[in-house]
């Protein structure tokens, strides 16, 4: 099984590219841009990497952060998580990244999007893998610093697909975010939000009816509702669930206790990803290998997971059909 979901050509639609910050990439960019960060070797940032709830996680991710300075590093970091992909058999893969990270300790918009955009055309014509980009509101930030930032995107809106909503997710509700993502749908971006991870079926109910989102990042405690999963189902809205993400952060105690079969089981499209990967114990296919194992997947949950993949990302209908042909045709010959 394992070497069966190793080789299996997929696509991941929940990552956060700052959350891909490998300690040894980031002691490397510290010390070149001679950054002080609170750790003295590699080992004592992975030590550092074990979190009891999402703040805790949040509270280190920005200090890794903060050593992204030049558009050089965000191509360096943004280029080791395309590698990875390759070598997991990741053929598409839509990166989040969070532009208030840095532009609130002063790097420039342009920075940012031009090192991790770069990355990615080099990815696609070296590597073979596809990629697209999802800007990222941070909730715990006020509406009025979003809208600067939807301003400042608006010059490189050719490299920018959709817009994205994460951080601290308690005390902060889709709806705060009402207005914004309607700017950003009226400027062509497609939206996305972090709803029902630490929030309760009320933000999702938000997230669909407010924010017109088109998929569901996280998405566990829809489970919570009857009503909401019908609805979900009705919309025909994938679920970009993060196994790992949420064991690591305590949104589920065990990998047994996963509600990702029962959400299939109800008819919901569910896609699995990585999330943070750096922070969270494993890449996508480490994900998919763990949950295998806690929940006893078939080979045929597997596939239907990564053909959700496929089919639920934002790429093309033509480019769809060329990943789902293979995708399909690998399934056969390893069934």
């Amino acid at each position: 099984m394992k070497a069966f979901i190793e080789n299996l050509p997929k696509a991941e639609l929940h990552l956060h590219i700052e959350g891909s910050f490998e300690p040894a990439l980031m002691f490397k960019i510290a010390n070149r841009n001679k950054i002080d960060i609170p750790y003295k070797s590699v080992e004592e940032i992975e030590k550092a990497y074990k979190f009891n709830c999402l703040q805790d996680f949040l509270d280190i991710y920005y200090q890794g952060a903060s050593v992204l300075i030049t558009a050089q590093d965000f191509y360096d970091l943004t280029y080791s998580y395309l590698q990875k992909c390759a070598t997991q058999n990741v053929r598409h893969t839509e990166i989040m990244f969070d532009p208030q990270t840095h532009t609130e300790r002063g790097i420039e918009f342009k920075t940012v999007i031009n090192g991790i955009s770069k990355a990615c055309e080099d990815a696609k014509e070296n590597l073979g893998v596809t990629s697209l980009l999802i800007m990222s509101y941070l909730r715990h930030l006020s509406e009025e610093e979003a809208f600067k930032t939807l301003a400042q995107s608006i010059p490189f809106k050719d490299k920018i697909t959709a817009v994205g909503l994460d951080s601290s997710e308690k005390g902060n509700p889709p709806s705060k975010f009402k207005n914004v993502y309607e700017a950003s749908i009226k400027e062509g971006y497609i939206p996305v939000a972090h709803a029902g991870e630490e929030g309760n079926a009320d933000y999702v109910w938000e997230a669909l009816n407010l924010l017109k989102i088109k998929r569901i990042d996280h998405g566990n405690n829809a489970l919570q509702d009857e009503k909401l999963i019908e609805e979900i189902k009705k919309r025909d809205l994938a679920l970009t669930v993060c196994p790992l993400s949420n064991t690591a952060l305590q949104v589920v105690t065990d990998l047994k206790d996963h509600p990702l079969k029962k959400m299939m089981n109800l008819g919901l499209k569910v896609t699995i990803n990585s999330d943070d990967p750096a922070y969270f114990g494993g890449q996508v296919n480490q994900n998919f290998i763990e949950i295998q194992k806690a929940l006893n997947l078939t080979k045929a949950d597997i596939y239907e997971l990564v053909k959700n993949s496929f089919q639920y990302s934002f790429l093309d209908d033509k480019t769809k059909q060329i990943y789902l042909t293979e995708l399909e045709n690998y399934y056969k010959l390893n069934n």
